[in-house]
Protein backbone atom coordinates (compact mmCIF):
# COMPACT_ATOMS: atom_id res chain seq x y z
CA UNK A 1 0.00 0.00 0.00
CA UNK A 2 3.12 2.38 0.69
CA UNK A 3 5.88 4.08 -0.73
CA UNK A 4 7.53 7.19 -0.04
CA UNK A 5 6.77 10.20 -2.31
CA UNK A 6 10.02 11.35 -3.99
CA UNK A 7 8.24 14.61 -3.95
CA UNK A 8 8.14 14.81 -0.03
CA UNK A 9 5.26 14.68 2.74
CA UNK A 10 4.17 18.36 2.15
CA UNK A 11 4.22 18.46 -1.79
CA UNK A 12 1.49 16.62 -3.51
CA UNK A 13 -0.95 14.73 -2.24
CA UNK A 14 -4.78 14.49 -3.75
CA UNK A 15 -7.99 14.37 -1.77
CA UNK A 16 -10.44 13.10 -3.82
CA UNK A 17 -11.31 15.31 -6.35
CA UNK A 18 -8.83 18.15 -4.34
CA UNK A 19 -5.17 18.17 -5.48
CA UNK A 20 -3.24 20.16 -2.52
CA UNK A 21 0.60 21.32 -3.44
CA UNK A 22 3.24 23.39 -1.32
CA UNK A 23 1.33 25.08 1.83
CA UNK A 24 -1.95 23.62 0.79
CA UNK A 25 -1.22 20.09 1.84
CA UNK A 26 -2.72 19.81 5.13
CA UNK A 27 -0.88 17.90 7.86
CA UNK A 28 -3.31 15.01 8.03
CA UNK A 29 -5.51 12.99 5.89
CA UNK A 30 -8.97 13.17 5.78
CA UNK A 31 -9.44 9.51 7.78
CA UNK A 32 -7.15 10.72 10.18
CA UNK A 33 -9.28 13.55 11.17
CA UNK A 34 -12.18 11.21 10.87
CA UNK A 35 -10.86 8.96 13.01
CA UNK A 36 -8.95 11.20 15.89
CA UNK A 37 -10.35 11.42 19.61
CA UNK A 38 -10.36 13.37 22.32
CA UNK A 39 -11.98 16.46 20.56
CA UNK A 40 -14.51 16.75 23.34
CA UNK A 41 -18.14 17.50 21.82
CA UNK A 42 -16.76 19.18 18.93
CA UNK A 43 -17.64 16.29 16.78
CA UNK A 44 -21.32 17.39 16.75
CA UNK A 45 -20.22 20.71 15.16
CA UNK A 46 -18.18 18.74 12.35
CA UNK A 47 -19.17 15.00 12.07
CA UNK A 48 -22.64 15.76 10.44
CA UNK A 49 -21.24 17.65 7.28
CA UNK A 50 -18.73 14.32 7.07
CA UNK A 51 -21.68 12.55 6.12
CA UNK A 52 -22.49 14.37 3.29
CA UNK A 53 -19.14 13.75 2.15
CA UNK A 54 -19.11 10.35 2.99
CA UNK A 55 -22.39 9.94 0.88
CA UNK A 56 -21.06 12.37 -2.24
CA UNK A 57 -18.33 9.38 -1.96
CA UNK A 58 -20.32 6.71 -2.32
CA UNK A 59 -22.63 8.34 -5.07
CA UNK A 60 -19.33 9.05 -7.05
CA UNK A 61 -18.62 5.67 -7.08
CA UNK A 62 -21.26 3.86 -7.35
CA UNK A 63 -22.06 5.63 -10.49
CA UNK A 64 -18.72 5.36 -11.92
CA UNK A 65 -18.58 1.62 -11.46
CA UNK A 66 -22.73 0.50 -12.08
CA UNK A 67 -22.20 -0.53 -15.38
CA UNK A 68 -18.80 -1.93 -15.09
CA UNK A 69 -19.68 -5.40 -15.88
CA UNK A 70 -17.60 -8.31 -14.87
CA UNK A 71 -14.66 -7.58 -12.58
CA UNK A 72 -11.77 -8.93 -10.81
CA UNK A 73 -10.58 -7.10 -7.69
CA UNK A 74 -6.47 -7.52 -7.64
CA UNK A 75 -4.12 -6.99 -4.80
CA UNK A 76 -0.97 -6.98 -3.87
CA UNK A 77 2.31 -4.71 -2.53
CA UNK A 78 2.53 -0.90 -4.14
CA UNK A 79 6.69 -1.95 -3.36
CA UNK A 80 7.08 -4.72 -6.02
CA UNK A 81 9.77 -3.26 -8.62
CA UNK A 82 9.21 -3.41 -12.17
CA UNK A 83 12.28 -6.16 -12.46
CA UNK A 84 10.68 -8.65 -9.65
CA UNK A 85 9.06 -11.92 -11.71
CA UNK A 86 5.71 -11.31 -9.09
CA UNK A 87 4.95 -7.76 -11.69
CA UNK A 88 5.42 -10.06 -14.69
CA UNK A 89 2.87 -11.92 -13.21
CA UNK A 90 0.21 -9.45 -12.24
CA UNK A 91 1.09 -7.83 -16.01
CA UNK A 92 0.03 -11.33 -17.15
CA UNK A 93 -3.18 -11.86 -14.85
CA UNK A 94 -4.41 -8.20 -15.83
CA UNK A 95 -3.94 -9.43 -19.87
CA UNK A 96 -5.65 -12.69 -19.19
CA UNK A 97 -8.68 -11.39 -16.94
CA UNK A 98 -9.11 -8.72 -19.97
CA UNK A 99 -8.94 -11.25 -22.85
CA UNK A 100 -11.33 -13.41 -20.72
CA UNK A 101 -13.88 -10.56 -20.60
CA UNK A 102 -12.99 -9.20 -17.19
CA UNK A 103 -12.28 -5.75 -15.96
CA UNK A 104 -9.29 -5.34 -13.57
CA UNK A 105 -9.69 -3.65 -10.35
CA UNK A 106 -6.61 -2.41 -8.26
CA UNK A 107 -6.03 0.11 -5.82
CA UNK A 108 -4.46 2.30 -8.57
CA UNK A 109 -0.86 2.58 -7.36
CA UNK A 110 2.45 1.12 -8.45
CA UNK A 111 4.05 -2.21 -7.71
CA UNK A 112 1.43 -5.01 -8.58
CA UNK A 113 -1.24 -2.49 -9.19
CA UNK A 114 0.42 -0.95 -12.32
CA UNK A 115 1.62 -3.96 -13.62
CA UNK A 116 -2.01 -5.46 -13.39
CA UNK A 117 -3.55 -2.42 -14.37
CA UNK A 118 -0.80 -2.29 -17.18
CA UNK A 119 -1.49 -5.87 -18.67
CA UNK A 120 -5.09 -5.04 -18.63
CA UNK A 121 -5.23 -1.99 -20.67
CA UNK A 122 -2.35 -3.05 -23.27
CA UNK A 123 -4.80 -6.24 -23.95
CA UNK A 124 -7.74 -3.65 -24.81
CA UNK A 125 -9.41 -4.53 -21.21
CA UNK A 126 -11.09 -2.20 -18.67
CA UNK A 127 -8.27 -1.13 -16.22
CA UNK A 128 -10.01 0.02 -12.64
CA UNK A 129 -7.73 2.19 -10.27
CA UNK A 130 -9.31 3.20 -7.10
CA UNK A 131 -7.23 5.76 -5.77
CA UNK A 132 -7.14 6.50 -1.65
CA UNK A 133 -5.81 9.67 -0.09
CA UNK A 134 -2.09 8.96 1.41
CA UNK A 135 0.68 11.08 2.31
CA UNK A 136 3.28 8.72 0.65
CA UNK A 137 1.40 8.19 -3.08
CA UNK A 138 0.77 10.40 -5.92
CA UNK A 139 -2.04 9.57 -8.01
CA UNK A 140 -3.16 6.88 -10.14
CA UNK A 141 -1.05 5.12 -12.65
CA UNK A 142 -0.91 5.42 -16.05
CA UNK A 143 -2.25 2.80 -16.85
CA UNK A 144 -5.98 3.11 -15.10
CA UNK A 145 -8.50 3.79 -18.16
CA UNK A 146 -10.93 3.99 -15.41
CA UNK A 147 -10.09 5.83 -12.20
CA UNK A 148 -11.52 7.24 -8.84
CA UNK A 149 -9.98 8.81 -5.75
CA UNK A 150 -11.19 8.49 -2.49
CA UNK A 151 -10.69 10.39 0.52
CA UNK A 152 -12.14 7.08 3.11
CA UNK A 153 -10.70 3.87 3.22
CA UNK A 154 -14.29 2.42 3.98
CA UNK A 155 -15.80 3.70 1.10
CA UNK A 156 -12.78 2.46 -0.97
CA UNK A 157 -13.22 -1.35 0.56
CA UNK A 158 -17.19 -1.07 -0.56
CA UNK A 159 -16.22 -0.61 -4.02
CA UNK A 160 -13.31 -3.47 -4.46
CA UNK A 161 -16.42 -5.63 -2.47
CA UNK A 162 -19.30 -4.70 -4.66
CA UNK A 163 -17.95 -4.97 -8.09
CA UNK A 164 -16.13 -7.72 -8.01
CA UNK A 165 -16.58 -11.48 -9.37
CA UNK A 166 -13.39 -12.33 -7.28
CA UNK A 167 -10.21 -11.72 -6.01
CA UNK A 168 -6.91 -12.21 -6.37
CA UNK A 169 -4.44 -11.62 -3.99
CA UNK A 170 -0.80 -11.36 -4.64
CA UNK A 171 2.01 -10.72 -1.89
CA UNK A 172 1.98 -7.73 -0.40
CA UNK A 173 2.23 -6.23 3.40
CA UNK A 174 -0.37 -4.83 5.64
CA UNK A 175 -2.64 -3.21 3.14
CA UNK A 176 -2.92 -5.95 1.36
CA UNK A 177 -3.57 -8.64 4.34
CA UNK A 178 -6.23 -6.07 5.57
CA UNK A 179 -7.86 -6.79 2.26
CA UNK A 180 -7.47 -10.43 2.25
CA UNK A 181 -8.51 -10.93 5.87
CA UNK A 182 -11.80 -8.46 5.37
CA UNK A 183 -12.86 -10.67 2.18
CA UNK A 184 -12.27 -13.57 4.11
CA UNK A 185 -14.34 -12.69 7.10
CA UNK A 186 -17.26 -11.41 5.03
CA UNK A 187 -17.50 -14.43 2.82
CA UNK A 188 -17.26 -16.41 5.76
CA UNK A 189 -19.75 -14.78 8.03
CA UNK A 190 -22.16 -14.83 5.22
CA UNK A 191 -21.95 -11.26 4.84
CA UNK A 192 -21.58 -11.30 1.27
CA UNK A 193 -22.09 -14.44 -1.27
CA UNK A 194 -19.40 -17.03 -1.70
CA UNK A 195 -17.12 -16.01 -4.26
CA UNK A 196 -13.55 -17.22 -5.51
CA UNK A 197 -10.28 -15.66 -3.64
CA UNK A 198 -7.05 -16.69 -5.36
CA UNK A 199 -3.66 -16.57 -3.31
CA UNK A 200 -0.96 -15.97 -5.66
CA UNK A 201 2.55 -17.26 -5.08
CA UNK A 202 2.47 -20.18 -2.49
CA UNK A 203 6.20 -19.69 -1.33
CA UNK A 204 4.46 -16.27 0.16
CA UNK A 205 2.05 -17.71 0.99
CA UNK A 206 2.47 -20.96 2.39
CA UNK A 207 3.82 -19.79 6.02
CA UNK A 208 0.72 -18.04 6.52
CA UNK A 209 -1.56 -20.94 5.14
CA UNK A 210 0.80 -23.06 7.58
CA UNK A 211 0.35 -20.61 10.79
CA UNK A 212 -3.60 -20.71 10.57
CA UNK A 213 -3.47 -24.51 10.13
CA UNK A 214 -1.16 -24.97 13.55
CA UNK A 215 -2.52 -21.85 15.49
CA UNK A 216 -5.92 -20.48 14.54
CA UNK A 217 -7.36 -24.39 13.64
CA UNK A 218 -5.55 -26.00 16.59
CA UNK A 219 -7.10 -24.10 18.48
CA UNK A 220 -10.30 -24.02 17.61
CA UNK A 221 -10.64 -20.42 16.39
CA UNK A 222 -11.67 -21.47 12.78
CA UNK A 223 -13.07 -24.21 11.40
CA UNK A 224 -11.51 -27.00 8.92
CA UNK A 225 -13.77 -25.88 6.04
CA UNK A 226 -12.69 -22.25 6.40
CA UNK A 227 -9.46 -23.37 4.11
CA UNK A 228 -12.15 -24.32 1.12
CA UNK A 229 -12.65 -20.38 1.24
CA UNK A 230 -9.71 -19.70 -0.71
CA UNK A 231 -6.88 -21.28 -3.42
CA UNK A 232 -2.78 -20.91 -3.29
CA UNK A 233 -1.93 -20.99 -6.87
CA UNK A 234 1.55 -20.33 -8.63
CA UNK A 235 -0.07 -19.92 -12.25
CA UNK A 236 -1.91 -16.96 -14.17
CA UNK A 237 -4.00 -19.50 -16.11
CA UNK A 238 -4.96 -21.73 -13.09
CA UNK A 239 -5.85 -18.46 -11.69
CA UNK A 240 -8.08 -17.22 -13.69
CA UNK A 241 -9.68 -20.73 -14.57
CA UNK A 242 -10.58 -20.50 -10.84
CA UNK A 243 -12.26 -17.35 -11.63
CA UNK A 244 -14.34 -18.72 -14.96
CA UNK A 245 -15.50 -21.60 -13.19
CA UNK A 246 -17.07 -20.10 -10.62
CA UNK A 247 -18.86 -17.80 -12.98
CA UNK A 248 -20.16 -21.05 -14.93
CA UNK A 249 -21.52 -22.47 -11.29
CA UNK A 250 -23.39 -19.71 -11.47
CA UNK A 251 -21.86 -18.47 -8.24
CA UNK A 252 -20.79 -14.76 -10.17
CA UNK A 253 -22.50 -12.18 -7.45
CA UNK A 254 -24.60 -9.25 -9.31
CA UNK A 255 -23.30 -6.12 -8.74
Amino acid sequence: MGRVSKKGKKGFRQQGPVIRRGDQVQATTTDQRLLQGGRGSDWLHSDPWRVLRIQAEFVEGFGALAELGPAVSVFGSARTPKDDPMYAQAVALGRRLAESGYATITGGGPGIMEAANKGASEAGGVSVGLGIELPFEDALNKWVSLGINFRYFFVRKVMFLKYAQGFVVMPGGMGTMDELFESLTLVQTQKMTRFPIVLFGSEYWSGLVEWMQQRMLADGYIKETDFELFHVVDDVERAVEIILEDGRNGHTRGA
